[in-house]
């Protein structure tokens, strides 16, 4: 998509403001696998310097999720701040998660893959609808799993008499 493409060839070494709002036809663009429908209101602050460029995503808005549990469509607020810096060099390569190198005569940034990916990285992998959500909180961590039966805990003081043996050969 072409509005979220950002020419920084032609910025001055400043802090550029960018807003955006993005709806279904956004997550249809750029895959509707993770999420397919939400309203969103994208603030990109682009802090141009001579070697690099910093990039301020400020992201609000609510995605429509489907409950892993009931099945049921819910809204799942989201409001994420996140930060890229796109340092120059002689090729393009994502360096870390929040450091990405480009070329010296790159001309435009795509951001909108950035937006998304933001977006995704915000949804929960346990997508419960609110209902659910008080009544997961209590069992969180509630559920234990040992391999030792009651009576075996009771009887650990007591060592094993063929333990008791070995233990004289010493």
């Amino acid at each position: 998509m072409k509005a979220f493409r950002v020419n920084i060839l032609g910025l001055s070494l400043n802090v550029h403001q960018f807003e955006y709002e993005l709806g279904d036809e956004f997550f249809r663009e750029y895959g509707s696998d993770l999420i397919s429908k939400g309203s969103f209101h994208v603030s990109v602050a682009l802090n141009k310097h001579e070697t690099f460029i910093e990039a301020d995503f400020d992201i609000k808005g609510k995605v429509k999720l489907i409950c892993d549990r009931s099945l049921e469509p819910f809204d799942y607020p989201i409001d994420t701040n996140q930060k890229i810096v796109f340092k120059y060099g002689d090729h393009d390569e994502e360096i870390t998660e929040e450091i990405v190198m480009i070329q010296r005569d790159t001309v435009t940034l795509e951001l909108g893959h950035y937006i998304y990916e933001f977006i995704g990285l915000s949804i929960p992998m346990k997508r419960l609808h609110p209902k659910f959500q008080q009544e997961d909180d209590e069992y969180d961590g509630g559920i234990i799993y040992s391999s030792e039966t009651a009576s075996e805990n009771d009887n650990k003081d007591e060592i094993d008499p063929r333990w008791e043996i070995l233990k004289k050969l010493k």
